[in-house]
């Protein structure tokens, strides 16, 4: 009987053994493994939870951001209005889709205002995992919905962005904010929303 070639034979399981380990390097990773990201690593609210509207909300906020790229900014830990945007038209949720909820707090920002936050100047690069500490308080107006239809919600969220700083004559000085989109800039913001109850008496 004729033998196999010794040479032919490594050759052949060599290229065998070289294309499962190709086929395991080559699967893509996760977006949450490629992009910046901001996880809640912690809080003194929860998501949906209710919040009387009227009241002064004093939130605390642990948030993790992981660098993929260089950057350079602010974050921001920010509660936020919209009169027009309700609650369950955005998927804003610690454990939602990452990319889905990115793209909505890109429509929050656009739909909204701020009613508390606070920031950090920050500079990251791949890699680095950063922790941040917020606090601030929250004025919730009496009526969330001005436009008198279906709208009104109210968004805890985490984002980066460019900030200016501007002096105010007799006042503290104040942060002009302007967001990263986060297409553009590859990041993935984080946030929740909260359900309200009747005003505050």
């Amino acid at each position: 009987m004729r033998k196999g070639h010794p040479g032919r034979l490594a050759v052949t399981l060599l290229l065998a053994g070289g294309a499962l380990v190709l086929g395991g390097c080559f699967d893509a990773p996760k977006l949450e493994d490629r992009w910046s990201r901001i996880d809640l690593a912690g809080s003194n609210v929860t998501a949906f939870q209710s919040m009387s509207l009227g009241a002064s909300e004093s939130i605390h906020v642990t948030a993790d951001i992981t660098y993929r790229s260089i950057i350079t900014g602010f974050a921001i830990a920010e509660l936020r209005v919209s009169p027009t945007l309700a609650p369950t038209a955005l998927h804003i949720t610690p454990d939602g889709s990452r990319l889905q909820m990115a793209q909505d707090i890109d429509t929050l920002l656009a739909h909204s205002y701020t009613i508390g936050r606070a920031t950090r100047a920050v500079t990251g690069w791949d890699h680095l995992i950063q922790r941040l500490e917020f606090s601030f308080n929250g004025a919730v107006p009496a009526v969330l919905d001005s436009s008198g239809t279906t709208g009104g919600g109210l968004f805890l969220i985490c984002y980066l962005g460019a900030g200016d700083k501007v002096e105010r004559l007799g006042q503290p000085d104040t942060l002009i904010v302007t967001p990263f989109p986060s297409a553009t800039y590859r990041i993935l913001p984080v946030g929740m929303t909260f359900s309200t109850g009747s005003a505050a008496p």
